[in-house]
């Protein structure tokens, strides 16, 4: 029997990647439409966060349609 395989949703208004069908950080919709993905630990001195717009640590899609 194989294993139920997890399907990941990026959420349309911060990119926040979650299993949830609601964003648990902005309470956005999410969406499986997108492309992707960067780990941010530390945002504060992220410079990839700082273009972003991200401003807590987490999993970011790329790229959401």
């Amino acid at each position: 029997m194989a294993a139920a395989r997890t399907v990941y949703l990026a959420c349309k208004s911060c990119n926040f990647i979650t299993e949830q069908t609601v964003c648990p950080r902005c309470g956005g919709e999410t969406t499986k439409d997108w492309q992707g993905m960067v780990a941010i630990a530390d945002f504060e001195k992220s410079d990839i966060a700082k273009k972003m717009g991200i401003t807590a640590n987490g999993t970011y899609a790329l790229k959401v349609r």
